[in-house]
């Protein structure tokens, strides 16, 4: 089984609060890549609560984004529609329940004595935050399993960021396709 992981495709990193025009381009992209993938399509959802500013994020990235509820923290509504399953909620940048998630589904398939996991794609915002982070837990979760990137459903803070964290990947044994 392949798994496609859409992350944080919210309206806040589109064209919200932290929008940029090159988190807006990919959302076709995104769209697409949703409606081809053959497999299970799971989805991440930054998640805060009022009191975000006084977090250490908050502290350190000090613009009030993805509050629980609001406009902002909700799935694009064009990949929302495709959604079948609800998104991970996720309080900071990476999701270790992702990782415990895939896991424990891996597992199910092999005992069903089916092949597991083949494969991991991640797509989605922020390249250089929470694609990163969890590209790197997927690979510590399941370090066997290939864990890729596509590049071209992806967007970072800056497009330099972008290719740094694309870089950083490679060097990690994740590979980025479509760069």
């Amino acid at each position: 089984m392949n798994v496609l992981i859409v992350v944080d495709m919210q309206n806040d990193f589109i064209d919200g609060a932290l929008g940029t025009k090159e988190a807006v381009s990919i959302v076709p992209k995104v769209v697409e890549k949703i409606k081809t993938f053959d497999g299970r399509v799971m989805y991440t959802r930054d998640t805060h609560g009022e009191n975000y500013m006084d977090t250490q994020e908050g502290r350190n990235l000090p613009v009030k984004h993805c509050i629980r509820g609001s406009a902002g923290w909700e799935i694009h509504p064009e990949i929302d529609a495709l959604r079948k399953e609800e998104p991970i909620d996720k309080p900071t940048f990476g999701s270790r329940y992702l990782g415990a998630l895939l896991c424990a589904y891996d597992e199910d398939l092999r005992k069903q004595g089916k092949t597991g996991v083949e494969s991991v794609t991640l797509i989605g915002l922020c390249t250089d935050i929470c694609v990163i982070s969890n590209a790197m837990l997927v690979k510590a979760f399941l370090p066997e399993v290939p864990v890729m990137v596509d590049a071209s459903c992806c967007a970072g803070v800056t497009p330099q960021s972008h290719e740094n964290a694309l870089n950083a990947m490679e060097i990690c044994q994740i590979q980025v396709l479509n760069r």
